[in-house]
């Protein structure tokens, strides 16, 4: 399962959840922008950034880290330095690892040059396997904590946050939002749910209303190439060709796929958007 463009979907959608991690208020996202950045010199980007809007509060870089990576920390702190470089060398920062579990994080003698650094209040590491989740942890954090439970509870724990949310969430744009979330992660976690199961955990109403239902109804009015009835549910099968996709390109996709690519790097080397990858790869299933 893909996590950065989740957890970057998730920060996007829900900034208050990274403060929240942080144990500070939820408010103090009124005073960030997050985004992803660019370090000119080396073509790197950070993709998990909260720019401040006031130049006195600190900047804040986040890693989301669920493979085993010797050089995280290296890698991480190098891009924190080359970015104040280029940017504002007296600029505050503060920096959030987040991790699967601890068990994947570098060894002691693997981040021994940098302990100093992990030992300062500027850095804070999250395992997301021991967060402890009640009934009073914000829905953002259990949101993200549904990235980590096991399969065998997945499906009871989603459930139970739908209905929570649907319970709790007056506004309809509020509601949707967790959901689209949700569904996210839903999808990525458990790919080969059918329509009717995703029906039966987010209801039908809210399904057709979710954003890649929506997305998948907004592609067919731009390409008019979607045959027959989308209806809002998941399945979505496009039949017919999607405009401007070759015959070899969509050949390519299943074959990618199987050496291990995944779908934003598919979507790279082919030169294609994310969304019509993902679309390809559910339509050949």
């Amino acid at each position: 399962m893909k996590t950065d463009h989740i957890f970057y979907r998730i920060f996007k959608d829900l900034p208050q959840t990274f403060f929240e991690l942080w144990s500070e208020s939820p408010e103090q996202a009124n005073y960030y922008r997050f985004d992803s950045v660019e370090l000119k010199q080396t073509a790197f980007r950070i993709d998990g950034v909260f720019l401040p809007n006031n130049p006195d509060n600190p900047i804040h870089f986040t890693e989301v880290q669920f493979q085993k990576d010797p050089s995280i920390y290296l890698r991480l702190f190098s891009e924190i330095f080359t970015y104040l470089r280029e940017n504002q060398p007296d600029l505050r920062w503060r920096a959030t690892i987040i991790f699967r579990s601890r068990s994947i994080e570098p060894t002691a003698r693997q981040r021994e040059s940098v302990q100093p650094l992990l030992d300062s209040d500027l850095v804070r590491c999250i395992y997301l396997n021991e967060l402890e989740v009640s009934a009073a942890t914000p829905l953002g954090i259990k949101i993200i904590q549904l990235m980590v439970v096991k399969k065998q509870q997945f499906l009871e724990r989603a459930k139970e946050l739908i209905q929570q949310i649907q319970q709790q969430s007056t506004e309809e744009s509020s509601r949707l939002q967790l959901l689209n979330l949700l569904e996210t992660i839903v999808i990525a976690k458990l790919p080969q749910m059918s329509r009717q199961e995703l029906e039966a955990m987010f209801g039908v109403d809210d399904l057709k209303k979710t954003r890649f239902a929506q997305e998948l109804i907004e592609e067919g009015k731009i390409e008019g190439k979607i045959e027959g009835k989308i209806e809002g549910k998941i399945e979505g099968k496009i039949e017919g060709k999607i405009e401007g996709i070759t015959e070899g390109k969509l050949q390519t996709v299943p074959r990618l796929l199987a050496k291990g690519f995944s779908v934003e790097e598919i979507a790279d080397i082919l030169q294609l958007d994310v969304e019509q990858v993902r679309k390809t790869i559910i339509d050949l299933n």
